[in-house]
């Protein structure tokens, strides 16, 4: 009995400890799922799409096309190498965080099997309505909730967020990068609001449980694993 008080103890003070020394980052993310929220009740499934459909813009699609790819292959590769050069451990929790991502996203697309905007509009006859992207491949099927690339931009942006040092302004632009991959799925017309809004949050949890996770074991200056590749 001690012991399971000692343990939910020092499970609430490190979880406050990550809060406090990311406040920025929660702040920003706290308002994101109040604003989601928000709209989830106020509006109707596909608002958000259907106005980004009605205000595209040559630079818009630019930034969005790209923007989407945050929460991809490469963007964990990138910060891979650049934890590379800071500590091993940091670098081998990113494909960890990755595959714990695409297991994640896999069984529960095929849990709850909602269909993507283009089946979805498609089967209400309106899908001709929608003003699409040039280039942009719309993804079919009931694989549409969660979004996968926003739970892979949120965990990817969280984790890194949590591990380096400097925390309010590099925590203000992680999240934003993290918003931007989200965004991007409903503008691409790939992801519903609530897709994206739950995608978001489980990718938090899960960079919460890799960097609990790796917190477990403290830090040796001694350890090949606490090492870094230096010039």
């Amino acid at each position: 009995m001690v012991n399971n008080t000692a343990k939910n103890t020092s499970f609430s003070s490190q979880f406050l400890s990550l809060l406090r020394q990311n406040a920025a980052f929660f702040t920003l993310f706290s308002l994101f799922l109040l604003t989601g929220g928000t709209s989830l009740i106020s509006f109707q499934q596909g608002d958000l799409l259907i106005y980004f459909s009605e205000h595209r813009s040559h630079l818009g699609d630019l930034f969005f096309k790209y923007g989407t790819k945050l929460g991809e292959e490469w963007a964990f590769i990138t910060i891979l190498i650049f934890f590379l050069f800071i500590r091993f451990r940091y670098a081998l929790l990113i494909p960890l965080t990755g595959l714990i991502v695409t297991l994640v996203s896999f069984l529960s697309k095929n849990f709850f099997l909602h269909p993507r905007p283009s089946e979805y509009y498609k089967s209400l006859g309106t899908l001709q309505d929608i003003q699409l992207i040039e280039g942009v491949h719309l993804v079919k099927g009931l694989s549409s909730f969660p979004s996968g690339h926003t739970m892979a931009g949120f965990a990817l942006f969280s984790l890194t967020a949590f591990l380096l040092k400097r925390k309010k302004g590099v925590g203000i632009v992680l999240f934003l990068l993290a918003l931007v991959v989200g965004i991007s799925r409903i503008y691409l017309v790939q992801h519903f609001l609530k897709d994206v809004y739950l995608g978001a949050i489980m990718g938090v949890v899960i960079a919460m449980g890799v960097y609990a996770l790796q917190a477990k074991y403290p830090i040796n200056k001694l350890s090949k694993l606490d090492d870094r590749l230096k010039f």
